[in-house]
C-alpha cells in the first residue's frame, strides 16, 4: 500500500511509541497537520514554537521518553531554535520535526524559507534535511535512535513540502546501522577496578552527581554507592533531585549558589567521583582552584565531556547505571576494604556536619512581608512526595533548589546549561500532558513568566490543571542582584515599572487568579490552588531585594562564598 510522506511520517511516530506531539501549525505543514486530524497521536497546540519544544522537553524530562514537537517552516522552524538548544545543553533526548519550501525552491529565498539544517546544527546532536521519501523511514528510526542513546540530545529533521505530498511503500526499519555513531555503554572493568583502588585510599572522598544520574535506575545507583561507602553526596542543578535531598549524606547543591557545606566539602576533599556530571563554570568557580587536593574519577557516557573543563585522574566512559552497578558490586566484595574505609572516614563526615550546623541554609523570616522561600518552603509542604516541579530562570530557580527537598528522580525540570527564561511554563504544560493525574507546579518570577505567558491558553484549552506559583519582586530580580552586590545598585533596566495584574492575566485566559500580599495569606493562597480543578495563577508579593544566598562571586574559588547581603 502506497503512503504520502506525511502518512509515512505519522506511522514512523506511531511505531516509535509516540502518543503526544506539541506544536504549531503552518503552509509548510499543512498536510502533516491534514493526515494528524485522523492519526491516534495526541497534538498539543501550543501558541508559539518555542513552546512547543519546551513542552516537548517537559515531556522528555519527566518520562524518559523522546519527546516530539513539530513546527512550519521559516520563522516556526527559527522560533524553536532557543527550545531545541535548552534540550542540547542539557541532555534532553527530543525529535523536533520541521515543514520546509519544496526541494526545487531550497537557496531560492522562497516565502517562509530558512536553513534551519544550517542554523541548528551546533545545538542538535544530529539533523536531517529529507530529500527523497524513500530516506524518511530509515531517517525517522535513526533521528529516534540518536536522540535516546549515549549521552541524549535533540535531533531536528527538516521535511520539505514536496517530500510530504509524493508517495512511495511505506517499510519501516527494523534496526538502526550507523557505522560512526556506537555508544560505549559497559564501563571498562579494568578502569572500575581502579577506581574502587583509589575509593578504599581515600580520607575525604564525595560523590557529585550531575544531570546524567536523572534516571531512576542511575539514581538507584547512585544512593547505592554512596551509602555503602558512606561518601557525601552533593548535586547539580541537573543532578538534584537524583538524592534525596533529606538523605543523611545529602550536601544539596555545589557551586555558586550551593551550599558552604557543599562548597567547602569539594575543596578540602582528597577524592571527588564525577558522575554523570560536565564540571560546567557555574559548578567549579575558579577553575585553578577547584577541588585542589582531591584525585578525581570521572564517569560518563560522553567521552568528549571527560576532561574538557577540569583535569581528571581516572576517566571511565560507560552508560551510568552499568558502571555503578559494577562499582558497588565489586566494593560489597571488598568487606574490609569499606569496612576500614568507613571507620577511616568518620572524621571526614563529623567535620561535614560542623559545617552543616555553622552554616546551614537559611533566611530571615518575617512576619511583615512574603519571603520567596517561605513560599517555596510551604509548597513542599503542602504538595505530594511525586509532585514535578518546573521553573523559569533566575532567583526563584535558585531558592527552589535551594528549598525544596527532592526525593525522586524526574521531579525537578528547569534550564540549566542555557538558563532559558520562558522555560518553566511550557515545560510545566508537557509534564503535565504526560501525567494528568500528578501535581505539576512551576514556581516562576515576574520576569520569566511573561516570556511565555500565553501558553496559559494552551493550560486552558486542553484541561491541563498546572499550578503556577510567581514571585513577584518587580524587578528581573537576579540581573539586580548583581547589579546591587558588585554594580554600586545601579538598577539599569531591572525594575518593572508597570506592574502585572496576574489575578486578571489568568482570568483573561480562563484560568483562576489568585493573590497573596502578607505571610499569613500564604499557606491558604496554596490551599486554595491545590483544591482547583484547572490551571491557577498564584501572586505572592514577595520582600523586592531578597538575595540568593550562599554566592560565589564570579571568579572567586568555592570557600570564597559570599554568606550574606
Amino acid at each position: 500500500m502506497e503512503m504520502t510522506g506525511s502518512q509515512i511520517l505519522l506511522e514512523c511516530l506511531r511505531q516509535e511509541g509516540v502518543e503526544t506531539i506539541f506544536g504549531f501549525p503552518g503552509g509548510a505543514v499543512i498536510n502533516i497537520y491534514d493526515d494528524l486530524f485522523d492519526s491516534p497521536i495526541h497534538h498539543i497546540l501550543t501558541r508559539h514554537e518555542q513552546a512547543a519544544v519546551h513542552a516537548a522537553d517537559g515531556y522528555a524530562r519527566a518520562t524518559g521518553r523522546v519527546g516530539v514537537a513539530l513546527a512550519t517552516s521559516g520563522p516556526g522552524a527559527t522560533n524553536t531554535v532557543t527550545g531545541i538548544a535548552t534540550a542540547y545543553m542539557d541532555s534532553v533526548p527530543m525529535v523536533v520535526i520541521t515543514g520546509q519550501v519544496p526541494t526545487p525552491l531550497i537557496g531560492n529565498d522562497a516565502f517562509q524559507e530558512a536553513d534551519i539544517v544550517g542554523i541548528t546544527r551546533p545545538v542538535t546532536k544530529h539533523n536531517y534535511l529529507v530529500k527523497d521519501i524513500k530516506d524518511l523511514p530509515r531517517i525517522i528510526k535513526e533521528a529516534f535512535f540518536i536522540a535516546r542513546t549515549g549521552r541524549p540530545g535533540p535531533v531536528l529533521v527538516d521535511f520539505p513540502k514536496d517530500v510530504q505530498v509524493a508517495t512511495d511503500k511505506f517499510h519501516y526499519p527494523d534496526k538502526v546501522n550507523l557505522p560512526g555513531y556506537k555508544p560505549t555503554y559497559s564501563g571498562n572493568a579494568r578502569q572500575v577496578e581502579k577506581a574502587v583502588e583509589m575509593i578504599l585510599g581515600a580520607r575525604k572522598p564525595v560523590v557529585y552527581a550531575g544531570g546524567g544520574v536523572s534516571s531512576p535506575e542511575a539514581g538507584e545507583g547512585l544512593t547505592q554507592l554512596a551509602e555503602l561507602i558512606q561518601a557525601p553526596v552533593t548535586t547539580t542543578l541537573m543532578g538534584m533531585a537524583a538524592f534525596p535531598k533529606k538523605h543523611p549524606l545529602s550536601l544539596g547543591l555545589l557551586g555558586m549558589h550551593g551550599t558552604f557545606f557543599a562548597n567547602m566539602a569539594v575543596t578540602e576533599s582528597d577524592l571527588l567521583i564525577a558522575v554523570g556530571a560536565r564540571f560546567d563554570d557555574r559548578v567549579t568557580g575558579k577553575v585553578e582552584t577547584f577541588a585542589p587536593h582531591a584525585k578525581i574519577i570521572h564517569i560518563d557516557i560522553d567521552p568528549t565531556s571527560i576532561k574538557k573543563n577540569v583535569r581528571v585522574d581516572l576517566p571511565i566512559v560507560g552508560d551510568l547505571r552499568d558502571v555503578l552497578d559494577k562499582l558497588v558490586k565489586r566494593l560489597s566484595e571488598e568487606n574490609e576494604g569499606v569496612s576500614g574505609l568507613i571507620d577511616e572516614t568518620v572524621n571526614w563526615r563529623q567535620k561535614i556536619e560542623a559545617w552543616k550546623e555553622e552554616q546551614p541554609m537559611r533566611y530571615e523570616p518575617s512576619d511583615k512581608e512574603i519571603k520567596p522561600q517561605f513560599v517555596i518552603e510551604k509548597i513542599r509542604e503542602m504538595t505530594r512526595d511525586d509532585a514535578i516541579i518546573t521553573t523559569e530562570v533566575g532567583q526563584h530557580q535558585m531558592w527552589t533548589a535551594q528549598f525544596f527537598d527532592f526525593s525522586q528522580p524526574r521531579t525537578f525540570l528547569t534550564s540549566g546549561g542555557l538558563g532559558t527564561m520562558g522555560y518553566g511554563l511550557p515545560s510545566a504544560l508537557g509534564a503535565q500532558a504526560a501525567f494528568p493525574g500528578r501535581q505539576v507546579i512551576d514556581i516562576s518570577g515576574d520576569g520569566s513568566f511573561q516570556m511565555n505567558s500565553q501558553e496559559l491558553a494552551t493550560l486552558v484549552q486542553f484541561n491541563l490543571p498546572v499550578k503556577i506559583a510567581i514571585l513577584n519582586n518587580n524587578y528581573l530580580g537576579m540581573v539586580r542582584q548583581w547589579q546591587q552586590l558588585f554594580f554600586k545598585k545601579r538598577y539599569s533596566q531591572t525594575i518593572m515599572e508597570v506592574p502585572i495584574d496576574f489575578v486578571k492575566l489568568a482570568e483573561a485566559y480562563g484560568a483562576k487568579g489568585l493573590h497573596a500580599s502578607h505571610p499569613d495569606e500564604v499557606e491558604a493562597t496554596i490551599r486554595r490552588a491545590l483544591e482547583i480543578d484547572g490551571p491557577v495563577i498564584m501572586e505572592f508579593k514577595v520582600a523586592r531585594e531578597e538575595n540568593v544566598m550562599p554566592m560565589v562571586p564570579a571568579g572567586k574559588s568555592l570557600n570564597e562564598m559570599v554568606l550574606a547581603s
